[in-house]
């Protein structure tokens, strides 16, 4: 006992070896910390291939898109970069798509007769107890719907199709302390603009689970008036692997339209390209 009492009275710091730490943060930019002179030293590194993620990637392609409503679509960055699959969902200028409710909007593709029985058959459906998702499966899968606006709602993740589709990006960060309410407004006004235009809207994040689907329920809380819990089944049915941070459920569960907030957590890179 004696020995190992002097041992560490005559140990020095000077003998430990020098460490230091390497940082992620939440947007990817990375940090070496060390320890000199009683100080942290930070120093950040210039990051190879572009850039990185302060989380961890998965890379197994999502392909699989929601159809919320015919001109209103929920997916990952994969399905945002798959232009094949954008092309399958694209309402053309002379076809038109079919909007919310029994009213019909801008359908030259079929003769009045088709359009009076199509509509009848769309009603009959939600009241033989088809949810509105499948529904909306249903018109899209009929009309060859194919995106015209992309609503980029990632962090870093570019736009890749710049004259093919008519985008805007709006970089949120996907943690509980960001105040996803905020960034409504904007949102919900580039949907709005890009159903008038007879368009149709593939809103993505990263993995499409949470931002995407977070902003996709708001909007439907907003332009249908539905309860929180209505608007979060219907959006799970039509793509079941959205899981919203604890978080963006809170701040849903106690939205109130026209009194978002504009505190909290913003990301101020906000920027819309403009397509064909």
């Amino acid at each position: 006992m004696h020995s190992l009492n002097q041992e560490i009275k005559a140990f020095s710091r000077d003998n430990l070896r020098k460490q230091c730490t390497r940082v992620t943060t939440l947007t990817g930019k990375k940090l070496i910390e060390t320890w000199k002179d009683a100080t942290v030293h930070v120093v950040e590194t210039e990051t190879s291939g572009g850039g990185g993620c302060g989380y961890v990637q998965d890379l197994t392609l999502d392909l699989q898109v929601g159809v919320i409503k015919p001109w209103l679509l929920l997916g990952s960055q994969d399905a945002a970069h798959d232009l094949e699959l954008l092309r399958q969902h694209k309402v053309n200028e002379e076809n038109g798509y079919l909007g919310s409710g029994t009213t019909c909007r801008k359908m030259s593709i079929f003769p009045w007769e088709e359009l009076y029985y199509f509509c009848v058959i769309r009603i009959n459906l939600y009241h033989l107890g088809y949810p509105f998702s499948s529904i909306a499966e249903i018109i899209a899968s009929i009309l060859n719907i194919q995106v015209t606006h992309i609503l980029n709602v990632a962090y870093g993740v570019e736009n890749v199709f710049l004259s093919e589709f008519t985008y805007k990006t709006i970089s949120i960060l996907d943690v509980p302390e960001t105040n996803i309410l905020s960034y409504f407004p904007e949102c919900f006004e580039f949907i709005e603009q890009a159903k008038l235009k007879d368009g149709v809207v593939l809103v993505h994040c990263n993995a499409g689970v949470s931002r995407a689907a977070a902003v996709v329920i708001g909007f439907l809380m907003s332009s249908e008036e539905l309860a929180f819990t209505n608007a979060l089944s219907l959006v799970k049915e039509a793509r079941p692997s959205i899981c919203l941070n604890p978080g963006f459920m809170e701040q849903l569960r106690t939205y109130r339209v026209g009194k978002e907030s504009n505190g909290g957590d913003q990301v101020p890179a906000v920027a819309t390209d403009h397509g064909p």
